[in-house]
């Protein structure tokens, strides 16, 4: 039981055991989709960074993108121990609105990241604008291929906002596109194994298929390792979005074509900021952009990923 004990602690390292900050900083929760890829775990150093020396910060995050049950869990936690904010990337838009109003109620202002929420009473949206980011990819394709191509599209977890928004604005592209065909559309949940098995599928059923554009690095690194094996001899275009430092290196090597660049340390720290600023009663501005840049081999050497 003391084991046990011992470990509810160190995942709420940063607030104790339902203690009172003795700091007599704000507490600052920061509930993320999870902390099993790079992009995660940048998001966390900015958070960390944005409360230095201003804020006890907790962060927490389901093992797995797709426990939204997890999360919501997590969210109603964090309301009853009282935190003065709460910085949210939500996995699936619907689930969290309960907690959040719970959260309104007890007046804790509640920002939020990387994925935005129809919900009109949070304090502001921080980051990337993901159908500008899904129409620079179907851009890319569009300048890049010439004459008909067929084109596959793989994407998070259906429902989840953010890859939504990146796949109405690639298709709002490619379909307007007449020599592009966009022949299959599946999920792969942001999960790497699963990336390669959707493409696996993807190439069986299409094997002409001369692009791809994965929604996330995770799924795109997971594609890449399907089309290695199964398409060696005829290369496919492949179009990533986040820019993890393995993408950036396999663009530089010319085994990935393009990626949309987020700012996943900005989200993180410019989120905790605007809590601070809510916090202290100021005004924060509706939306924060946090910034979107295709990049390719031509451009990879300047691109500054934080």
């Amino acid at each position: 039981m003391i084991a046990r004990l011992a470990c509810v602690c160190l995942l709420l390292v940063s607030f104790g055991c339902n203690r009172a900050p003795s700091s007599g900083k704000p507490r600052v929760a920061v509930v993320l989709k999870a902390l099993d890829s790079e992009f995660w775990l940048a998001v966390k150093r900015g958070a960390e960074e944005g409360a230095a020396g201003k804020a006890e910060l907790g962060i927490v995050a389901p093992d797995r993108e797709i426990n939204i049950d997890q999360q919501v869990s997590m969210i109603e936690d964090q309301v009853s121990r009282g935190v003065a904010a709460i910085v949210l990337a939500p996995g699936a838009s619907a689930q969290v609105i309960p907690p959040l109003e719970k959260a309104a109620a007890k007046g804790i202002p509640v920002i939020i990241v990387d994925t935005d929420v129809d919900w009109p009473k949070k304090i502001t949206y921080v980051g990337t604008n993901n159908y500008e980011g899904g129409r620079l990819a179907g851009q890319y394709l569009v300048t890049e291929i010439s004459g008909k191509a067929q084109v596959a599209l793989i994407t998070g977890l259906p429902g989840e906002e953010t890859h939504e928004q990146r796949k109405r604005g690639f298709k709002d592209v490619v379909l307007a596109e007449t020599r592009l065909q966009l022949v299959a559309e599946q999920p792969a949940n942001s999960e790497r194994a699963l990336g390669m098995n959707v493409m696996e599928n993807i190439l069986t059923a299409r094997p002409d298929v001369e692009a791809v554009f994965a929604t996330s690095d995770q799924m795109a690194l997971g594609a890449l390792e399907a089309i290695r094996t199964r398409r060696s001899g005829k290369p496919i275009k492949l179009v990533s979005f986040d820019a993890g430092s393995e993408v950036l290196r396999l663009i530089r090597e010319g085994k990935v074509d393009a990626v949309v660049a987020q700012r996943p340390f900005q989200m993180g720290k410019r989120g905790v900021e605007a809590a601070l600023q809510a916090i202290a009663g100021q005004k924060v501005d509706p939306v924060i952009d946090t910034g979107t840049l295709l990049v390719t081999r031509e451009n990879v050497e300047s691109f500054k990923a934080e």
